[in-house]
């Protein structure tokens, strides 16, 4: 079987196009400010994206383990076999590095908010009323900005969450011919 018809190579391609789309929203969430609205959201999906792949990892290496138990069977050899498992690791390493990244920057973040929210609750005595009232408007106008930036942004990441959920879709329909043709071989078989 060639690589272009080998059900591993599609789906390796797919799970490596979600680690290409990861990394980059990934550098795109070190550059963002903490706590703000669009660190959080975007906090929330690499973990959920995270979370995916490593599911799709899984999966892919289940089917490396059937082929491992009749490789010959499957036209592929232990170097071949070899391949496949560098590369799931590697790829599980990617995603984990990711994910380590964003776990431990979410809980120091935590304790950095909350110091950040008391120190905000001082009074500020040398602040004369005028200069409040214009701080205050200055306050409003930069949130709604915000707030326009920040649903720009959610329509941006509900796009990627929607193509990513197409391809964990045809991950899902690849394994899933995967696992019927198994099923044909083995009944062939006896």
């Amino acid at each position: 079987m060639s690589k272009a018809q080998d059900p591993f190579y599609i789906v390796k391609e797919e799970i490596q196009e979600s680690i290409d789309k990861l990394q980059s929203s990934f550098h795109q969430w070190e550059r963002i400010l903490p706590d703000t609205g669009e660190q959080v959201h975007l906090t929330k999906e690499l973990l959920a994206n995270c979370e995916s792949i490593e599911w799709q990892v899984d999966e892919l290496n289940k089917t490396i383990d059937v082929a491992a138990r009749d490789p010959s069977w499957y036209g592929i050899d232990d170097r071949e076999l070899e391949s496949r498992r560098r590369w799931t690791t590697t790829a599980r390493t990617q995603v984990g590095d990711v994910k380590k990244s964003v776990v431990a920057r979410k809980e120091n973040g935590n304790s950095t908010s909350a110091m950040r929210r008391e120190l905000m609750k001082l009074p500020i005595s040398h602040q004369s009323d005028r200069s409040y009232q214009y701080g205050a408007e200055d306050n409003d106008d930069f949130i709604a900005s915000e707030s326009d930036r920040q649903m720009l942004l959610i329509k941006q990441q509900d796009e990627e969450l929607d193509e990513l959920s197409a391809s964990v879709e045809r991950i899902g329909g690849v394994g899933l011919t995967i696992h019927e043709e198994l099923l044909a071989q083995v009944k062939n078989n006896r």
